[in-house]
């Protein structure tokens, strides 16, 4: 995204879905859930050199941080939206990555919260979690990031 695009609000965005057909807001859904997934892979393989003292890593993986938040609030309008219209929502469907499940799958949710662990020894814990609970993880992260303005933690 340039510097001067600026995303649509939440607002904007479920006016936006509100007219959409059913399968269009599952696709969406589907094509969100799949990009939160490759962002979590890209700040996995980007967080060894933000450790290493990379700034821009460490930029990036703070603002895929803040991407992540706003497609997992986008993914909870459209779960809000099938709900509003009377019809199931499907919470056991598994997190995919180009449609391929991703992650364990005898608890999937709509979404996935990944923490990477900052010992390259150790791989990262996956959990599965709600949009909603993501979503205040993420935004939780976000707030803190910002509060601390005191470099790079490693």
């Amino acid at each position: 995204m340039s510097a001067s695009a600026v995303p649509i609000s939440q607002d904007r965005f479920a006016e936006a879905i509100a007219d959409l057909p059913i399968g269009n807001l599952h696709a969406k859904a589907a094509e969100l859930r799949n990009s939160v997934a490759h962002l979590v892979h890209s700040n996995e393989q980007l967080q060894p050199f933000a450790d290493d003292g990379d700034r821009e890593c460490a930029d990036a993986i703070k603002e895929n941080q803040r991407v992540m938040a706003r497609m997992v609030v986008r993914i909870d309008l459209l779960k809000k939206e099938v709900e509003k219209r009377g019809l199931p929502w499907g919470d056991d469907e598994p997190a995919l990555v180009n449609g391929k499940s991703e992650g364990p799958t005898e608890q999937a949710s709509t979404s996935m919260e990944i923490q990477v662990s900052t010992s390259p020894d150790t791989p990262p814990n996956r959990r599965l979690r709600s949009d909603t609970e993501l979503a205040q993880r993420l935004q939780e992260q976000i707030d803190e990031d910002m509060h601390n303005d005191d470099g790079v933690h490693l």
